[in-house]
């Protein structure tokens, strides 16, 4: 365990702790805790001071700003010493990433993220370029509700949590945190997610992805992890110019810049 922290100008102190997570694939993976903190937006990189203007809230304020702040120290853990160059976009799923800023003709190997906030809690998780990750947080106590069951599961599942020989909380922060992972979201309906008993080594099929989940549940929240191989990579224009280049030069195909033909020189 590996701890940054950082004082405010309230005097409370901002601690970031850093976990590498062993896996089978000897992947990095990485996840990211802090308490919620007032953090000055100036002091930070990777945010959007349109979107800081939408909160009506000082809450959602504050744990918007302390999630990017553990963003950017687990980024910097993670080895990318200059985040001048990169910003977090969203896709239509609202799913968020990491690219290189428009316009800016580099390419980073850069992780793909997941973030979570949660009664007081911000979680970050961090896993090498290739795969995805989600990670979901929920306070301990504060477990769902039976009467919100048939909405998170169905069939076999919903008669184990209604049996009780399913925990609900695991259930509810399992199937989010897979949603993240598939960068869906809520626009994939969490019944269609079954939560394996007991054994969570067991990988999670759903459709052509493979899921494989962590139980990182802390002292006062259940947080879980589910990462598997990138199926549907996001790709910026500049990204996927440069790889169609890329790719034309290696198979030695006829490629030119400016013109819509190649030039002939015999």
């Amino acid at each position: 365990m590996i701890k940054n922290s950082l004082s405010n100008d309230e005097g409370d102190v901002l601690e970031a702790k850093f976990d590498f997570i062993e896996t089978e694939h000897n992947i990095r993976l990485l996840v990211a805790t802090c308490q919620i903190r007032q953090v000055d937006p100036s002091t930070l990189t990777l945010i959007d001071w349109d979107e800081i203007r939408t909160f009506k809230t000082e809450k959602r304020r504050d744990e918007h700003l302390s999630a990017r702040w553990l963003l950017e120290q687990a980024l910097l853990k993670w080895g990318l010493s200059d985040l001048s160059a990169l910003m977090i976009s969203r896709t239509e799923e609202r799913a968020p990433y990491l690219k290189v800023i428009h316009g800016m003709w580099i390419q980073y190997s850069l992780p793909s993220i997941s973030i979570s906030h949660s009664d007081g809690l911000a979680c970050v998780s961090l896993i090498d370029e290739g795969w995805t990750v989600g990670v979901d947080a929920e306070p301990l106590n504060r477990p769902p509700k039976p009467a919100v069951f048939d909405m998170m599961a169905k069939g076999d599942e919903l008669l184990r949590l209604n049996e009780g020989k399913l925990d609900p909380l695991l259930a509810w922060t399992g199937k989010e945190a897979i949603q993240k992972a598939l960068r869906m979201g809520m626009h994939f309906n969490p019944r269609d997610i079954e939560i394996p008993i007991g054994n969570l080594d067991v990988k999670i099929s759903i459709g052509n992805s493979k899921i494989q989940l962590i139980n990182y549940t802390n002292k006062t929240h259940k947080i879980m992890l589910a990462y598997g191989v990138d199926l549907a990579p996001v790709r910026s224009p500049e990204e996927a110019l440069l790889e169609a280049t890329r790719d034309a030069m290696d198979s030695g195909a006829s490629w030119g810049v400016g013109c819509s033909t190649t030039r002939n020189n015999t």
